[in-house]
């Protein structure tokens, strides 16, 4: 006999276990009667007897209106117009952008500095020589560390095999 107690009070902990953490884990549109902590409070000081009221008269129904994919929502098909409105619309996008392509193989609309189709100035401006200052003689751009001749106390000198 003692089993059979036991049994019975490990189901009623678990399914009272159960009712609270449906109780306090729904939403709260979703109970009647009482508000969520109300009927926390009956779950908890009427064990079995307060998940049973919970289930059978606290929790309310899933609302109606379920979610439907937009493919299948009639309404929302509706809202969006025939497919006519959505092939014009493509159409009218793909004039303009034809017309664009057009105005830039005219060179219509390129800006100053620019030839065709590139973008920006033709140089950086930091490489303008115009902007740098004098130059001393066998650093021009052709000219190498290696083949110049070593200066007295130049560091590099004996790096490079010179001096």
């Amino acid at each position: 006999m003692v089993r059979v107690w036991l049994t019975a009070a490990i189901i009623g902990a678990v399914f009272t276990i159960y009712a609270l953490v449906d109780c306090a884990m729904i939403d709260a549109r979703r109970t009647r009667g009482l508000g969520k902590p109300g009927w926390i409070v009956i779950v908890v000081f009427l064990p079995v007897i307060g998940g049973i009221l919970w289930f059978t008269i606290g929790r309310g129904p899933v609302p109606a209106g379920r979610a439907l994919a937009p493919d299948d929502d009639a309404e929302f098909l509706r809202r969006l117009g025939g497919r006519e409105a959505v092939d014009e619309r493509i159409r009218q996008i793909e004039e303009e952008l034809a017309l664009l392509d057009d105005a830039e193989a005219d060179g219509i609309g390129t800006p100053p500095g620019t030839s065709g189709g590139t973008r920006g100035p033709a140089e950086p401006p930091s490489r303008r020589p115009e902007q740098e200052g004098p130059r001393e003689p066998g650093a021009g751009p052709g000219a190498s560390g290696a083949s110049g001749s070593a200066e007295p106390g130049d560091p590099g000198a004996s790096q490079r095999g010179e001096g």
